[in-house]
């Protein structure tokens, strides 16, 4: 693709980053067979290479309209078409760019900026969180059915294990999910144990994704810079990698060696973190062993499970596969699903500001998730159980709950 940015930006790293993006795209559409909204909508701009042409014509300084916002609004973010692209286009990154640029040529009405700042208020900051969910959870026979689907029912907070080990790793609480499923660190806490590797808590609030994703993009950086200060902290205690159980955080923190590669005092410190950060996948598959033996503890029972892959598990973190694997060696049976390369839904605060194209997206995947009858379903990220779990007729729960399960931890 030919590109001609507009001196605003051409010189700027931004501006070089999306030029560079932007020519690595052929225009051969490929990535549309795997967008959700093009599938739903199927308006070209509402797909990836529609989207594309919108980004490179606001940055060559063509005139910018709401219309383009919201056909950059309605992208879920999912980045199923970098997985689809044969070009390698960083389309996850161009769109963060275009974004930014968009919101600050079209502002927002006032109720659109006010939703927006009051999610960035809550959501990022785990005290005000947890207490706005214990009052929905208090009233919440109260309030009526729809409202009801959107506060979950509490979940045990479950045992954190005090067995001291030679070996420790990190494990990265969150800003939604102590408070929405805080039995899911423990229970990755608890599976370590029985391997015979020590976990930490290491309670950061907000990645930064956050804010990021909502074009405060400097405040989620500015959240990201004080993650890193106590992940490199937990480094300097003695923990071998950092664990990061929600994919969706997972997935920003891998890439904090990108967003922090000029800023001279966090540059180095993004890339010791970023290179420390471990899948938990990756980590039970590199102990082997141990993970067998623990296996053979205890009998399995044949259950039948339908796994959601997470689009920051399979696009973000290019992690496929690896989850199924391991709970079909735990001895469960996962069953397919189809068009699992698909997004729920969820995608941050998507659910929140689309929720019409959310609702259809999450309906679809449960579909696909009950049409294998299984006993539960199983994700690896807080936000698509959160979303799945309002509508879902069955448990929907993290998958290494299950590994704790069945392990008898």
């Amino acid at each position: 693709m030919q590109t001609n940015l507009a001196d605003f930006i051409r010189d700027t790293p931004q501006g070089k980053e999306a030029d560079r993006i932007l020519r690595a795209c052929v225009h051969c559409g490929f990535c549309n067979a795997t967008c959700p909204t093009y599938q739903l909508l199927g308006d070209e701009l509402d797909g990836p290479r529609g989207r594309i042409y919108q980004i490179k014509s606001v940055l060559e300084g063509a005139p910018v309209s709401e219309e383009t916002r919201d056909h950059l609004d309605r992208c879920l973010t999912c980045r199923s078409c970098e997985s689809t692209c044969p070009s390698g286009v960083q389309y996850g990154r161009l769109v963060d760019i275009g974004r930014e640029v968009v919101e600050a040529k079209v502002p927002r009405s006032a109720p659109q900026r006010l939703l927006r700042w009051l999610l960035r208020q809550v959501l990022p900051k785990p005290k005000r969180f947890a207490f706005l969910l214990g009052l929905g959870r208090l009233f919440r026979p109260l309030l009526p059915v729809k409202l009801k689907a959107l506060v979950p029912a509490s979940r045990p907070a479950g045992r954190w294990p005090v067995t001291i080990h030679p070996r420790q790793v990190a494990i990265a609480g969150g800003c939604v999910q102590p408070a929405l499923a805080p039995d899911i660190d423990s229970a990755a806490a608890r599976v370590l144990d029985a391997l015979g590797i020590g976990a930490m808590p290491v309670a950061i609030g907000c990645c930064g994704a956050v804010s990021y994703h909502l074009n405060a993009q400097e405040e989620g950086l500015e959240t990201a810079r004080r993650a890193i200060d106590q992940l490199c902290a937990a480094l300097d205690l003695g923990a071998e990698n950092i664990i990061v159980s929600a994919s969706g955080c997972a997935s920003f923190v891998a890439e904090y060696v990108h967003h922090l590669r000029d800023d001279p005092k966090y540059r180095h410190k993004a890339i010791r973190v970023s290179h420390a950060l471990i899948d938990l996948t990756t980590l039970l598959s590199r102990e082997a062993a141990a993970f067998d033996a623990a296996l053979a503890r205890t009998p399995a029972r044949p259950e039948a499970i339908a796994f959601h892959s997470p689009c920051t598990l399979q696009h973000g973190l290019k992690n496929k596969g690896q989850v199924e694997r391991l709970l079909t060696i735990a001895g469960f049976r996962t069953t397919v699903v189809a068009d699992s390369h698909l997004c729920c839904g969820s995608a941050g605060t998507y659910s929140i500001l689309q929720p019409q194209l959310s609702a259809t997206l999450k309906a679809n995947k449960l579909a696909a998730l009950d049409a294998g009858q299984p006993s539960r379903i199983a994700t690896a990220n807080i936000g698509c159980l959160t979303h799945l779990a309002s509508d879902a007729q069955r448990p929907v729960e993290h998958w290494i709950e299950l590994i704790a399960e069945r392990l008898g931890v």
